[in-house]
């Protein structure tokens, strides 16, 4: 297993110009022979990994073919949503499968929640150091 990580928060400003620093991490989205360079906010608020419609559509992911319905709550339970199981890179550990409640919305952002983004890797966010820990879980502590 690969040591930790260190990743810095994201300059970020809201619609109404309201500045603050988010977790935000870059990753890899693999899908077949599509690879998406993006950012994933890190929620431990979300119970599942969501993603915007048209990253799937730039993966070539066709929404008809998705027939597994998501149920949304909070904010988002308005979304129609879609699962899908997509491949992730993340700096230098090992590829992992990460399970994504897919939207029919752009509104949201890629967000890495509890199932199954925290499933796969340990966190430990420094927030008066604006700045986070990852550590990819080893197989034997699953």
């Amino acid at each position: 297993m690969l040591d930790a990580k260190k990743f810095a928060f994201v300059r970020q400003e809201d619609r109404y110009g309201v500045v603050d620093r988010v977790p935000y991490l870059p990753l890899r989205l693999i899908h077949k022979e599509s690879v998406l360079e993006v950012s994933g906010l890190l929620d431990t608020g979300s119970s599942v990994n969501v993603l915007p419609y048209d990253l799937g559509v730039q993966l070539g992911v066709i929404w008809e073919n998705q027939t597994t319905e998501i149920v949304l709550s909070g904010n988002l339970a308005l979304l129609k949503a879609r699962g899908l199981v997509l491949s992730a890179k993340v700096s230098d550990f090992e590829i992992v499968r990460l399970a994504f409640a897919w939207t029919l919305s752009n509104e949201v952002p890629l967000i890495l929640g509890r199932s199954n983004f925290f499933c796969e890797f340990d966190v430990c966010f420094y927030a008066s150091q604006a700045s986070f820990d990852i550590r990819q879980i080893g197989k034997s502590r699953k």
